[in-house]
């Protein structure tokens, strides 16, 4: 009798658990910067406390024998040498918690992967001048801070050998030490550029595109489009986390911005519930700026 009354309770409440707990997830916030020199600094975009996650963006040339570069627009010139003090902001950040990830790609650019060394190429590279490698070199474009880890925005060129990047970008996960790969695939699935990326299950968080889109973004008053295309994400890719990926203004994007109140009231309570859920990210800090987005939003993701 004594072991049917301690039982029976649990048995009655355990769904009740499990339909909280799925309904409590909560995430974090990423965020690109560096394509506007008007967004504030690096160390500053930390301190506002409202994102785990920085993408700088963007390096947007790479592959076929080019030497890569990296392109942060009005914050500093590379080729000049002037964007080695971001290493002081990068640990700014770090001390804070925050991950920073350098972003490979974006929609300008000359890039693209043209054999198998090449991509372990270009890896072997990334290693060496903005992850754990070659920390004495004076080479490295952000100076001598270690950036966790790299986050692929492919949307030009070609869709080869970015699997066999990021497996080797992986290999060097040695020792304890993490080396973070995240990507920023298009809504539209699979994604015809990193689809066989992702394939790797190797990336640990994926933002996905929900904008410029619009099979499978929010249109006015319509959410359904998206939510199919959510639940397609998350029960198809094998990753740690899927993040719901939004422009922070209405001119971020020339389609697929989410009102603030819409956001909070009507579409994250439903995905909050994926296990899979990691949060929001949103493109871009200049445009959050103008908008106060993530400001709106934070205590809701």
């Amino acid at each position: 009798m004594e072991a049917k009354l301690k039982c029976t309770p649990l048995l009655l409440l355990l769904p009740l658990q499990i339909l909280l707990h799925a309904s409590a997830q909560r995430g974090g916030i990423a965020i690109y910067w560096g394509q506007n020199g008007n967004e504030g600094t690096l160390a500053e975009t930390c301190a506002t406390g409202r994102f785990s996650y920085i993408n700088i963006a963007f390096l947007y040339i790479f592959g076929g024998g080019q030497t890569p570069q990296l392109n942060l627009a009005g914050h500093c010139n590379p080729s000049a040498n002037t964007c080695r003090s971001i290493a002081a902001d990068v640990r700014a950040c770090h001390r804070r918690g925050i991950k920073v990830m350098l972003s490979i790609g974006g929609g300008v650019g000359n890039y693209s992967l043209s054999s198998i060394a090449d991509g372990e190429n270009l890896s072997i590279y990334l290693w060496n001048n903005f992850l754990g490698g070659g920390r004495g070199s004076t080479s490295r474009p952000l100076g001598d801070a270690v950036l966790d880890g790299i986050d692929l925005d492919i949307e030009l060129g070609s869709s080869q050998y970015y699997d066999v990047f990021v497996k080797k970008m992986k290999s060097y996960e040695t020792g304890g030490r993490k080396v973070y790969i995240t990507g920023a695939p298009q809504c539209p699935f699979p994604d015809r550029l990193m689809g066989a990326a992702l394939n790797t299950s190797l990336f640990d968080y994926v933002w996905v595109q929900f904008y410029n889109n619009p099979p499978c973004q929010y249109t006015t008053g319509k959410t359904q489009n998206l939510m199919d295309s959510w639940i397609r994400w998350t029960s198809s890719v094998n990753a740690g986390k899927i993040f719901l990926g939004l422009p922070a203004a209405p001119q971020a994007a020339g389609s697929g911005f989410i009102p603030a109140e819409v956001l909070t009231a009507e579409i994250l309570p439903v995905i909050r519930r994926s296990r899979k859920y990691g949060g929001v990210m949103l493109w871009s800090k200049y445009w959050d700026d103008q908008s106060g987005y993530s400001t709106a939003i934070v205590r809701s993701v």
